[in-house]
């Protein structure tokens, strides 16, 4: 069973910097796309953004410029910089990895548990 554990989250004030990691294992296949959604207090969740295994990027357009997505393939774990935070980017952050064996829609996403980040003033 693939599971994606979430980690760096935590509570900054605006303008600040946080980085989240979220390592997977258990995956017997290669994972193609990796990436981040997140859930605002109260709020639907909403995508941030994702990478393919070749380095290909989505981000976004509320985070273009302030957030890099990235990942280490040896070590199988997807990071995301965050910078110049905001307090609307308040939110659980969730870490997702595309499902190898998905074969509809609803099977595409694997998703960690989260990590709350909070952005005060």
């Amino acid at each position: 069973q693939v599971r994606l554990v979430e980690s760096g989250g935590g509570s900054v004030r605006t303008g600040g910097s946080l980085r989240l990691s979220c390592s997977v294992s258990g995956n017997d296949l290669k994972i193609n796309e990796m990436g981040w959604y997140r859930q605002p207090p109260g709020k639907q969740r909403e995508f941030v953004a994702k990478i393919a295994s070749e380095g290909a990027t989505v981000y976004a357009e509320f985070v273009k410029g302030r957030f890099t997505i990235s990942r280490d393939n040896a070590k199988n774990t997807v990071f995301l910089q965050m910078n110049n935070l905001k307090s609307e980017d308040t939110a659980v952050y969730y870490c997702f990895v595309e499902n190898p064996r998905a074969t509809t829609r609803d099977q595409y996403h694997i998703w960690g548990k989260g990590t709350l980040v909070t952005v005060s003033s």
